[in-house]
């Protein structure tokens, strides 16, 4: 195999049965010529001497070829074979930049405060890509006193026409990964965008042409700036939907404390009017009676009012969803609804195939703070690890149980196995 022979990045295994088949090729070469001394009898002495010399120099190359393909094969194997690790290696990096990305865990190449910011700093290095276009030498150097027969004004027009040429392949390449990038693809972006400036500078080899190191190191920048910038903008949006979605929850629970307070307004003046009625007539043991009703319904306004002011006030509630999500894994939240259920029937809505089951639900003054600390003691188990509304963790209800009973006391009721009556129905 000679030297200059092109090793396929691809096909390798292909390439390998083909030296096998030279190797095949020689050896069988060999044997003709070990045939050819057995016929050699019939020459003269002389003859038989020199051609068996001559049969033995040929018998010696071949070998010593054999042995030299063999050596390359062996070397090109290992070569190849490292390639191929590399190779893979870089396939489970990318899957896991992809997994990551998924999970919203990203890490940026430039510490800006937010997509503003990014796009501040995206359009800056945006004007000096066009600066350093539009300024000869900076985007691409070239060979200078180039000359097309013996005219340096022609080998100076031919040395710009083919600049612009190159300058323009590697501006369209740069332009198409900006916008096919993904934030996790930026590593393979970047080694692209080196591999077309090899390129380019391999193809002008002959009169010098390449792109120089700053305008390669600007048009990186621009890459990595825009990974951020869309991972910025991807997070922005997820934290509006996150306050949208509180600011809703939010109304929701004022609505439902105002149309209860107003229904037990009109449920007292009901009683009130009963109660003078009644002390109008002299049914005064009538009378008591309707006011100890009267005092219930003052308590339970003042329960309302008490949960309208006090935002801390809350159920936490234990949930889970085996047919949706499988075993082990569990949500743990609170609500400020005056009927809790509410809430978790809108968790079981028709993005999920089953309904939510409920381990724990009870009321607490600071809700707020027993699901924080609930929160911060399943922190290693949470699924999400960047958007901490996703409130699921990996844990069993039993693991759940005991801590709501170190944080919260005693629970009245806690099912430790969930009912799932569809799910179970459905298997």
């Amino acid at each position: 195999m000679s030297a200059g022979r092109t090793i396929p990045l691809f096909g390798a295994r292909r390439f390998a049965r083909q030296l096998l088949a030279d190797l095949a090729a020689v050896s069988k070469d060999r044997d003709d010529l070990h045939a050819t001394l057995a016929r050699t009898g019939a020459l003269t002495q002389l003859e038989r001497e020199k051609r068996l010399e001559q049969l033995r120099g040929e018998i010696a190359a071949a070998s010593a070829a054999q042995e030299a393909q063999r050596i390359e094969f062996a070397a090109e194997r290992e070569r190849l074979t490292a390639e191929l690790a590399e190779l893979r290696n870089d396939v489970v990096e990318t899957r896991e930049r992809v997994l990551l990305q998924e999970s919203g865990v990203y890490e940026y190449t430039h510490p800006l405060e937010d997509a503003v910011a990014c796009k501040v700093r995206l359009d800056a290095i945006r004007l000096d890509i066009k600066a350093m276009n539009k300024a000869e030498g900076r985007a691409v150097s070239a060979a200078k006193g180039w000359t097309v027969n013996g005219s340096e004004a022609k080998g100076r027009t031919m040395i710009r026409d083919y600049s612009k040429l190159m300058l323009r392949a590697f501006n369209s390449e740069a332009d198409m990964l900006v916008r096919g990038l993904k934030p996790y693809a930026l590593p393979a972006a970047v080694d692209r965008l080196e591999k077309v400036a090899r390129t380019i500078q391999r193809l002008g080899k002959t009169m010098s042409i390449e792109i120089t190191c700053e305008y390669l190191q600007l048009r990186i920048g621009e890459l990595r700036l825009t990974a951020d910038f869309i991972q910025k903008k991807a997070e922005e949006k997820e934290l509006e939907r996150q306050e949208r979605e509180r600011l809703r929850e939010e109304r929701k629970v004022q609505q439902e404390i105002e149309r209860e307070r107003t229904k037990l307004e009109k449920e007292r003046q009901h009683y009130l009017n009963a109660l003078e009625a009644l002390q109008a007539k002299g049914d005064l043991e009538a009378a008591e009676r309707l006011r100890t009703q009267v005092d219930e319904v003052d308590r339970a306004i003042s329960d309302v009012d008490f949960r309208a002011a006090n935002i801390r006030a809350g159920y936490v509630y234990v949930i889970s969803n085996i047919g949706s999500f499988g075993e082990s894994l569990i949500k743990v939240g609170m609500t400020r609804r005056l009927d809790p259920m509410d809430r978790i029937r809108e968790l079981s809505d028709a993005s999920v195939p089953f309904n939510f089951d409920v381990h724990a639900l009870f009321f607490s003054n600071d809700a707020v703070g027993i699901e924080s600390a609930m929160h911060s003691r399943l922190a290693s188990a949470r699924v999400n690890l960047v958007n901490q509304r996703r409130e699921f963790f990996r844990a069993t209800a039993s693991e759940a149980k005991a801590l709501l009973v170190e944080l919260a006391g005693d629970l009245l009721t806690f099912h430790d196995v969930p009912e799932a009556f569809e799910f179970r129905q459905s298997q």
